[in-house]
């Protein structure tokens, strides 16, 4: 079924909608937390037709998807005080995926998407943990290496055991800041 052009695209968790079938299984358990008044971040969710349209369309994103996501992200960061792409008040969303039914497994999810180094040190600052700031990093380039670049989760953790090994220390906790920008580096 081909979703049409002016059909939303777009449901904040807020909306009142909570519709598998449109939201996908996590997408609409979210929608029902909010609604519940259980403390859920706010966000947003695109529908699980974009994903019908985007194959149906020779793996293209629909037409003017990207502004509906844009505009829910500058609403996304009045709702929440803070900027996407802003070092002294960061906004980081997780793109977490769904369908209408339970995949256990087969879909991924990409957390702290918007990370970089100028937000790390943003983060570090704002939060006075530079070893939190560079974990959150590490793993937020480690998910986003595995899920979109297909890159092999062993090499990526083997840089964390390398730095472990480099410190002479067994557990990931026992890493400082430098440490860790070592490991994100």
């Amino acid at each position: 079924m081909m979703q049409q052009a002016n059909t939303k695209r777009v449901y904040f968790f807020d909306e009142g909608v909570s519709d598998k079938r449109l939201l996908g299984g996590k997408g609409a358990g979210l929608c029902e937390m909010t609604q519940l008044g259980l403390p859920v971040p706010p966000g947003f969710v695109i529908t699980t037709s974009v994903c019908e349209e985007f194959y149906n369309n020779g793996q293209r994103l629909p037409e003017g998807l990207m502004d509906s996501v844009h505009r829910a992200m500058a609403s996304l960061e009045d709702r929440t005080g803070k900027k996407f792409g802003d070092p002294s008040k960061p906004l980081l969303v997780s793109v977490r995926s769904g369908a209408p039914v339970s995949m256990p497994g087969m879909m991924d999810t990409i957390l702290n998407l918007g990370l970089n180094d100028e937000i790390a040190e943003g983060l570090a600052a704002l939060t006075s943990n530079g070893r939190f700031a560079y974990d959150t990093y590490r793993r937020f380039i480690q998910l986003y290496a595995k899920v979109v670049l297909g890159v092999e989760d062993e090499l990526l953790s083997g840089a964390l055991e390398v730095e472990k090994k480099r410190k002479g220390v067994s557990q990931d906790s026992d890493l400082d800041a430098e440490s860790m920008k070592r490991v994100v580096e």
